[in-house]
């Protein structure tokens, strides 16, 4: 088990899923979707602030220039990231039921309203540690 926060990361080109755990690692305590340098910044901050366990990406091919990145500031951690994103989607509705019309649309025809990496970073944290994580957050 990890002694302390671990951040889950989900690279992209354009825009970067964010999430931070407790330290015990049974809750999601932040979730955002931001811009690739505004992602670098917000987990150095996180790390100088509490001293982050590791950062858990996934290992596709945007993983690379990330994880070269990051490995002299702390440990990181690759997770198969096959399917994240269509069970990303899924669990966008898990975390955030639908509203108003949406209710009406098979879950297959539901596209999230936002942007959903942040989902995936939390899936790929949790496949890492090999269970749900709780999120009480509210939607980026």
């Amino acid at each position: 088990m990890t002694s302390g926060p671990l951040a889950g990361l989900d690279p992209g080109r354009s825009k970067c899923g964010l999430v931070l755990t407790d330290p015990a690692c049974r809750e999601i305590r932040e979730a955002l979707v931001l811009p690739p340098e505004a992602a670098w910044e917000r987990l150095e901050q996180w790390h100088r602030h509490q001293a982050l366990a590791a950062v858990v990406i996934g290992d596709g091919t945007g993983s690379g220039p990330w994880q070269r990145r990051l490995e002299p500031l702390l440990a990181v951690e690759l997770v198969d990231e096959r399917g994240t994103t269509l069970a990303a989607r899924r669990r966008y509705w898990e975390l955030f039921p639908p509203r108003g019309w949406r209710r009406l649309l098979p879950l297959g025809l539901r596209q999230p309203p936002r942007d959903y990496d942040d989902v995936v970073a939390q899936l790929l944290l949790e496949r890492r540690l090999g269970r749900e994580l709780l999120r009480t957050t509210p939607a980026p």
